[in-house]
């Protein structure tokens, strides 16, 4: 059977593509699930990182543009979570028929995030406290110089990606948005609903047992989740762009937040 939906996954800070790699073996056949390379990393690694948020939704939009006009959906997990939609905000503005559903983890709602603690550059040994505290790095890895060595700049422009984001408000999206989250996670349950203002067609929340990385210890759970939610909204198409008013412009805004 060959793929009908394909889903655009957006990587967590100082991540690549490379981290949904093994979901595509774990998904059903009609389901493409599509890593997104960013600028900096992985087969990108040659491109200068981002150092905004929205002009990077923009870019990667004009990537996908030829892509939209098949049936897909968007992922993303903490950054990515920001990244997706901000993406969705990209090709509504570059007049792109709209995802048919966004699917958001591990993250606040743009307005509810606390941006301050990642707005200057983090030292070396302030990013291996984190990601030590985000508890999604294995320990062997935190500890080999040269894996860090590599890492860490990555990190570090991501933090500042999200840290130096400002959200400006728009109108819904014209797609359901799914949220998900990890019960240990540092996000409010009022943080997780605000994600509801963004959504144009439905709204859901779906907590899973476990911290900041429970796509990781909860991968199962998580994927069988995605495919209810995606089945759901191939049966229910996302809203045409015609008639969407409220569409901003492309400009710059900050987000509160935890990558």
């Amino acid at each position: 059977m060959s793929a009908v939906l394909t889903l655009f996954c957006l990587p967590y800070a100082g991540a690549s593509a490379m981290g949904y790699a093994r979901w595509r073996r774990n998904v059903p056949a009609w389901l493409d699930i599509r890593p997104v390379e960013l600028p900096g990393r992985g087969s990108r690694a040659g491109e200068p990182l981002a150092t905004d948020l929205v002009d990077l939704a923009a870019q990667l939009a004009r990537e996908l543009r030829g892509e939209t006009y098949r049936p897909y959906a968007l992922f993303g997990h903490s950054m990515g979570s920001l990244l997706a939609f901000e993406l969705a905000c990209a090709l509504r503005a570059q007049c792109l028929p709209p995802p048919r559903a966004l699917l958001v983890s591990g993250g606040s709602a743009p307005a509810h995030r606390d941006y301050l603690r990642f707005r200057q550059p983090m030292s070396d040994a302030q990013l291996l406290a984190e990601l030590a505290l985000l508890q999604g790095t294995p320990l062997e890895a935190l500890q080999d110089p040269e894996l860090m060595r590599l890492a860490l700049p990555v990190l570090r422009a991501d933090f500042l990606l999200c840290g130096r984001y400002r959200y400006q408000p728009t109108a819904p999206l014209p797609c359901p948005v799914h949220v998900l989250a990890g019960t240990e996670d540092r996000a409010s349950e009022a943080q997780l609903l605000a994600w509801r203002e963004h959504a144009g067609v439905g709204f859901s929340l779906e907590l899973f047992a476990g911290g900041h990385f429970f796509i990781q210890e909860q991968e199962r759970a998580v994927l069988d989740h995605l495919v209810a939610c995606l089945g759901a909204s191939m049966e229910h198409p996302a809203m045409p762009l015609a008639g969407m008013a409220g569409t901003r412009p492309d400009s710059h805004f900050l987000c509160k937040g935890a990558t």
